[in-house]
């Protein structure tokens, strides 16, 4: 290898080790396992407990809380806690829930789905209200810690991060729930909550965080609560921003919370979903990843938005051939493996566009607002008519369904280009100064 490139070898790996994208990836470890254990693991869970289709997916109701979150998250953004308040705004906050999330897993590796179901949607919501306010801390820690010029690579970060921790958590507690049963298995998960509380006692405070209005009296903090939407909503096509966000995951989102009862369904066992679901998929999705930071890099966010846009709706139709080919290893790496590459690189590109959007006063409450609405009809969908939609046209039409309407995001993106929308609605959060004080989209 030559000098030059070494050079260039060691220009493209440099901005991957630098201390805040290093963070965001620890950060994304611990934002994931909360998700798994109210997803794909709890559907492993029950269906193997016998519990039917409809009661399964009435579970992704737990998922809706992380779509609230917005009603609370200017709770983060301005209510000093006492006693650890020192510590800094967002490290206090990231260690109580934190220490919440712990507390709600364990409390839902007690109960037993057989003997009393309301019990488990109540314990399943519980970790989704926990779990939501440590994304919506850790969400604003990470985008207050990045430069704007680490949108991108910090966003891959947090995706590898994300990818290792769900992963992780679903693969441990799958394994241990053959071993030592679901219970033991949970309270094990509980400990990647650690890594997020251990960054921020680490680094401390983001250099980036700016705080809003003081809170003196009755008007500010009514100023505190509506100023994030307010001013969201006061910039250029801010409702057609919305509207992508709302509709752009659909298709993905209906699709995954199904996969498992495919698999199940098809005969697949628990060991062979942990080798090709989480296994080969994790390191597809690892490579989407390091793809999907290159093409941010190299044809900018736009664009690369767009593309991966288009991979993530063509992914959905392979689920629709593994569902008509039937129990085949092949079959199931080769649809997981591609949906999980073009999830790889949405997951940098769509989320750096999501972060670039907030206005760095406001970093909880609206990234709190943009993540949530990226998957809330999906979820609403979910939960009222996937179970329903399988059981009445099967998994191979319903999976040509979900490929159909993610079309829609795909063309509704391309027409914000071409109106010029996307740049016009960017925050503060994807901006650089300029020397006459002016800012400039990254």
């Amino acid at each position: 290898m030559t000098v030059e490139a070494q050079r260039d070898w060691l220009s493209g790996v440099r901005p991957y080790v630098e201390k805040a994208p290093l963070a965001a990836f620890f950060l994304g470890v611990s934002s994931g396992f909360p998700y798994a254990m109210i997803g794909a693991t709890l559907t492993s869970r029950l269906a193997q407990d016998g519990i039917d289709k409809k009661t399964i997916t009435a579970f992704t109701l737990a998922f809706l809380v992380y779509n609230l979150k917005p009603l609370w998250a200017w709770v983060v953004d301005g209510v000093r806690l006492p006693l650890i308040g020192h510590l800094g705004q967002r490290v206090s906050w990231l260690l109580l829930a934190g220490v919440l999330v712990m507390a709600a897993v364990a409390n839902l590796a007690l109960v037993d789905p057989t003997s009393d179901i309301g019990a488990t949607v109540l314990a399943a919501i519980l970790v989704g209200l926990a779990g939501a306010t440590f994304d919506i801390v850790i969400d604003a820690y990470r985008i207050e810690q990045l430069e704007p010029y680490q949108l991108g690579v910090g966003s891959g970060m947090t995706q590898y991060g994300w990818r290792i921790g769900s992963v992780s958590a679903g693969a441990l507690a799958l394994v241990l729930a053959s071993r030592v049963g679901w219970e033991g298995a949970y309270l094990a998960c509980a400990a990647f909550a650690l890594p997020a509380m251990i960054t921020g006692l680490v680094l401390g405070e983001p250099k980036r965080h700016r705080e809003p209005t003081a809170k003196r009296g009755m008007s500010e903090l009514i100023t505190s609560i509506i100023g994030p939407f307010t001013e969201f909503f006061q910039r250029n096509g801010a409702i057609i921003v919305l509207l992508f966000i709302l509709i752009h995951k659909i298709g993905d989102t209906l699709g995954q919370i199904v996969l498992r009862l495919l698999l199940n369904d098809l005969g697949f066992t628990n060991d062979e979903i942990a080798i090709y679901d989480v296994g080969v998929g994790f390191w597809a999705y690892l490579i989407g990843i390091f793809v999907g930071g290159a093409i941010y890099a190299r044809i900018g966010m736009k664009q690369s938005v767009l593309w991966s846009l288009i991979l993530m709706a063509v992914s959905n139709a392979s689920f629709a051939v593994l569902a008509g080919a039937g129990h085949s290893n092949w079959g199931l790496a080769a649809a997981i493996g591609f949906e999980n590459f073009a999830s790889g690189i949405g997951g940098v590109t769509v989320v750096a566009y999501f972060a670039a959007l907030c206005d760095l006063r406001y970093t909880a409450s609206q990234y709190a607002l943009i993540s949530a609405a990226s998957s809330i009809v999906g979820r609403l969908l979910t939960a009222t008519t996937a179970g329903a939609m399988v059981e009445s046209f099967g998994y191979v039409t319903f999976y040509w369904i979900t490929t159909i309407v993610a079309l829609p995001g795909v063309f509704l993106f391309w027409w914000m280009i071409r109106t010029g929308l996307v740049d016009q609605a960017i925050g503060d959060a994807g901006t650089e100064p300029t020397p006459d004080g002016e800012r400039n989209a990254t």
